[in-house]
């Protein structure tokens, strides 16, 4: 917990009893604030824990209407706040209206200085444990797909799909960019699925030479060929009750494409030099940055096996394209090399993250992630400059225009996202980049449907 006191915001427009009441509380940092207006920036600048809210407020000092509307507003801003609302002896009814609008708490006047500190500091208790579930809930969160940073709305889709595919027994065909994260999506679906306590076996067909392929695949048996010296597994038969991750499946050869087709129709294979059939259960996944539709018009890719494979297609966006990510990545790869690296590194320089966000990035998260890793080796500064990263700076091409509405919220979403990556992932960093509160900021990330 930290060592400054409590804070509390006295909305109260008599100045007798601001004093009073501060001289009570010397326990708590208490702000104050004499009409609705002022509260409401209070609330936005300081988020206090409680709020003593007194009904009569100015232009209405002996009715009820400033504050009751100052409460709703006040929990629109900070929904965590304990408001507890100041009314007189014969005002119960609006006490009880205050209640129904949120408020935690009354206590009524004349001041009572044993009863209010009774009550606030109730409310702080109760505000203190709402604090800690969700500190608690929040890390007891479980993290679905280990390695993937990402704030880009496009991206969490992606995270969503593979979420919700992964309890399945469904062949995905994952499609992207090199370097977008294909085999870090593959092991979440792994991770997420029934099979987790099972193997994840990988295998990049395109890195393994024709002749050798079948074999790594289909396994062989002693004698098979020249050199099979014993009985060998396949990468098929290896990942039995697991999954198969097949990298690059669109350099698969032809021959190949005919005998892995008829394993995931009959789900049988046949190692090399052997006469029967042997039983595989696994999830096969694939992956390919190639346009398989493209690949099935020349004839070089079968269009059966591509419908066996992508019973579920997920289409993975580039880093260029992702808003938001190029930051916080950049900032997620510093953090790891530096340390690494043994190198007190504190960031980027504004000139560096320029040409980050408006460099093309064609190899993707591969790479950015080289590019930081030779960045921080070859930095002298305590920034990352631009040299360091051996990038120039382009000018950012504009869209077309659109309507105003559109144009407003697509430039409040990239803002927000840039603002959040620039950030390293901290609302309240990102807030202050913004010029803005951090319940606006919320407000605005719910708006815009950003998470």
């Amino acid at each position: 917990m930290s060592d400054k006191p409590a804070r509390i915001l006295l909305v109260e427009d008599d100045v007798g009893l601001q004093k009073q009441i501060k001289w009570s509380l010397d326990d708590y940092e208490v702000l104050v604030a004499a009409d609705r207006e002022a509260a409401l920036a209070q609330i936005r600048r300081f988020e206090p824990g409680v709020v003593l809210l007194d009904l009569g407020l100015p232009p209405d000092p002996d009715g009820a209407t400033e504050g009751l509307a100052a409460l709703p507003q006040i929990l629109q801003l900070c929904p965590t706040t304990k408001i507890i609302v100041v009314t007189g002896n014969q005002d119960r009814a609006n006490a009880v209206k205050a209640i129904s609008l949120g408020a935690f708490d009354f206590y009524n006047k004349p001041f009572d200085e044993q009863i209010l500190k009774i009550v606030i500091a109730r409310a702080f208790h109760v505000f203190t444990l709402e604090q800690e579930n969700r500190q608690l809930t929040g890390r007891a969160r479980p993290e679905p797909l280990q390695g993937l940073l990402t704030g880009d709305p496009a991206m969490l889709k992606v995270c969503r799909t593979i979420e919700k595919v992964a309890p399945s027994n469904a062949s995905v065909l994952l499609l992207g960019e090199s370097g977008t994260g294909k085999e870090v999506l593959a092991r979440g679906l792994h991770e997420l699925s029934p099979r987790v306590k099972e193997r994840f076996v990988a295998i990049n067909c395109a890195a393994i030479p024709e002749n050798l392929l079948e074999s790594e695949l289909f396994g062989y048996e002693k004698g098979a060929f020249t050199g099979a010296a014993k009985q060998t597994l396949g990468k098929i038969e290896y990942a039995h009750h697991g999954t198969l991750f097949l990298d690059e499946i669109g350099d698969l050869p032809m021959p190949l494409q005919a005998k892995l087709l008829r394993f995931l129709q009959e789900r049988v294979i046949e190692r090399l030099g052997a006469r029967g059939e042997i039983p595989v259960d696994v999830r096969v996944v694939a992956a390919t940055h190639q346009n398989l539709e493209a690949l099935i018009k020349d004839g070089r890719f079968r269009e059966d096996l591509f419908y066996r494979l992508s019973e579920i297609a997920v289409r993975i966006p580039p880093l260029c394209e992702r808003l938001g990510d190029l930051s916080l990545l950049a900032h997620a790869f510093l953090e790891r090399f530096a340390q690494s690296q043994g190198r007190a590194l504190r960031g980027f320089s504004p000139e560096a993250i320029q040409a980050i966000e408006s460099h093309a990035w064609p190899g993707n998260v591969r790479e950015l992630e080289n590019t930081i890793k030779r960045a921080v080796i070859m930095s002298d500064g305590p920034h990352i400059s631009q040299e360091d990263l051996g990038l120039a700076t382009a000018l950012e091409q504009e869209n077309e225009p659109l309507n105003l509405r559109q144009v407003r919220d697509e430039a409040e979403r990239s803002a927000v996202l840039k603002a959040i990556g620039r950030s390293n992932g901290s609302v309240a960093h990102a807030a202050e980049m913004l010029g803005i509160s951090r319940p606006t900021l919320y407000d605005l990330m719910n708006r815009l449907g950003l998470k």
